[in-house]
C-alpha cells in the first residue's frame, strides 16, 4: 500500500499545493473529490477568512483535505485555534521551526506534515515528530529554499535520511513527472503551478492566462533577503532587479514591495505591478482545465509511462 494513500486515506498520492491567492475552498475540495488531498491556502487568509472556507470546504466534500501554514505569518495562535475547532485532520506547515506547532497539534490527533527545501531540514522535523515531509525542489514556484536544491537532488538526498513517507514537490505538472518523483524515492507528489491553472483556483483570470502563455527562463527567484519567491518576469520584476543593481538595502527591497503585492497581482489581475509567483513548470502548461481532469490525465500519463519503462534499455 502506498504510505501517502495511507496516511490521508486518499485514491491518488496527489496532492494539492496550499497557494496563497490560489487554494481556497474550490480548488482544496475539488482535489479531494477527484482523488488527491487538497489544501486550503491559509496564508493568505485572515484566521476569520480561513474558518469560513474551512467550513465550506466541509460542505463541499466528504473527502479528507487539510489546511497549509505558513508559520511567518501574523496570528498564527489563532490560526492554529480555528484549526482545532474546526477539527482540521490534516495540516502542512511551512516557513517555520517545526518544534514550535507539531506537538500541539498531534495533541489534538491531527496528521502533521512540514514542507523543507534541505535533508537537514527534513531530518529537524522528523526528529520534531512530523507524520510526513514534502521536499520542494528550487523549481518550485511562490516561496522557495535558499539551497538552490533542484527535486532531482533533493529527493534522493531527503530519502537517505528519514524514514517517514516523502511527497516530491517542485517542478512536477505530469504523469511523467509524479513517475519521475516516485523512482527517486518520493512515496507521493504535491503539485502547485498546475493547480493554478485550473478552473477552481482562485487566481484571477487574467494571471492563469499568463500561466498558460509563459515559456521555458520566464520565472526566476529574486528577493533572497527577504523570503526567497519565484516570479514571472513582469515590470515589478525588473524593478526589482534595478534595485538590486543599485546595491539595493533589505530595508529599499521592502519598500517596493509594500503591502499585498501578490495579492494585487494573483488575485486581482494586475499583470505589471502584481507579485505573480509559478514554478519553473508553466512553461509545460499550456491549457486551464477543471481539477477533475488534470487529476486524471496525470493518472493516466503516469501508467503509460510507467508501462514504457518497460522497454527501456541500457
Amino acid at each position: 500500500m502506498n504510505r501517502i494513500k495511507q496516511l490521508f486515506n486518499i485514491q491518488y498520492p496527489i496532492v494539492q499545493g496550499g497557494m496563497i491567492w490560489n487554494s481556497g475552498y474550490k480548488l482544496a475540495s475539488a482535489v479531494s473529490n477527484a482523488g488527491g488531498l487538497g489544501l486550503i491556502g491559509a496564508g493568505s487568509m485572515y484566521p476569520e477568512v480561513l474558518r469560513e472556507h474551512i467550513q465550506k470546504c466541509k460542505k463541499a466534500t466528504d473527502k479528507p483535505f487539510g489546511v497549509n501554514v505558513p508559520m511567518l505569518y501574523p496570528n498564527i495562535e489563532e490560526i492554529m485555534k480555528i484549526l482545532v475547532e474546526e477539527d482540521v485532520k490534516i495540516v502542512f506547515t511551512s516557513a517555520g521551526n517545526p518544534k514550535t506547532w507539531t506537538a500541539y497539534l498531534k495533541e489534538h490527533g491531527i496528521t502533521v506534515v512540514h514542507v523543507v527545501s534541505s535533508s537537514k531540514f527534513a531530518l529537524k522535523a522528523q526528529e520534531a515528530g512530523v507524520d510526513a515531509i514534502v521536499a520542494e525542489g528550487f523549481e518550485a514556484g511562490g516561496h522557495n529554499g535558499r539551497e538552490e536544491s533542484t527535486t532531482l537532488t533533493l529527493i534522493p538526498m531527503v530519502k537517505e535520511k528519514i524514514q517517514i513517507p516523502l511527497i516530491a514537490a517542485g517542478g512536477i505538472a505530469t504523469g511523467r513527472g509524479m513517475l519521475a518523483a516516485m523512482v527517486l524515492g518520493a512515496d507521493g507528489i504535491q503539485m502547485g503551478s498546475r493547480f493554478a491553472a485550473s478552473e477552481e483556483s482562485s487566481a484571477h483570470a487574467d494571471f492563469k492566462k499568463v500561466i498558460v502563455e509563459l515559456g521555458e527562463g520566464e520565472t526566476h527567484v529574486t528577493l533572497k533577503e527577504l523570503a526567497p519567491v519565484r516570479l514571472i518576469k513582469n515590470k515589478f520584476y525588473h524593478d526589482v532587479q534595478a534595485l538590486y543593481a543599485q546595491g539595493a538595502t533589505v530595508e529599499a527591497l521592502q519598500e517596493l514591495l509594500g503591502r499585498a503585492r501578490a495579492k494585487r497581482g494573483m488575485f486581482e489581475g494586475d499583470l505589471v505591478e502584481g507579485e505573480l509567483e509559478i514554478g519553473q513548470i508553466s512553461g509545460l502548461i499550456h491549457d486551464i482545465k477543471p481539477v477533475r481532469q488534470i487529476v486524471a490525465d496525470v493518472v493516466s500519463e503516469f501508467e503509460s509511462a510507467k508501462a514504457e519503462l518497460q522497454k527501456i534499455e541500457i
